[in-house]
């Protein structure tokens, strides 16, 4: 999307990269390494993750069955993401815990938000708002869950 001001215009290019396979992907995050943390999920974010969306959920997929979470970032709007007729898309969506959507605006930069850059950005509950039917988001500052 190239937002002006956006980070990590290194990962913008389409054909950029190295590129892994879902099974080397797993492998290097369950390599424990020392004083290394356990890992309790794993964030996809940009250039644009829903652009390689049916890699990705297959990445997602493993990453589920180890009852790990899912961070999504997007560029696109979750209204836009869940009317796509495409099946990768629509996988991704269904195994992300917490999409964070929206494209960064440089004129709405807000550093006091937690996880975005910009007050356009939201985090949404994915699982909350497929229960809900509709958009729920996160409130990272009231919320009990750890």
């Amino acid at each position: 999307m190239a937002c002006e001001h956006c980070h990590n215009p290194e990962s913008w290019a389409i054909d950029g990269g190295t590129p892994y396979t879902v099974r080397q992907v797993i492998r290097i995050l369950k390599k424990p390494g020392p004083g290394k943390t356990p890992i309790r999920g794993v964030t996809f974010s940009g250039g644009e993750p829903f652009l390689q969306a049916g890699e990705l959920a297959q990445v997602a997929t493993q990453i589920r069955k180890l009852g790990w979470d899912v961070v999504t970032y997007s560029g696109y709007t979750y209204e836009d993401l869940s009317q796509r007729d495409n099946m990768d898309v629509q996988a991704l969506l269904a195994l992300t815990d917490y999409l964070i959507d929206g494209a960064y605006k440089h004129e709405q930069r807000d550093r006091n938000l937690m996880f975005r850059g910009s007050n356009n950005q939201r985090i949404i509950d994915m699982n909350a708002t497929r229960d809900a039917g509709s958009v729920v988001i996160y409130d990272a500052i009231h919320s009990s869950k750890q």
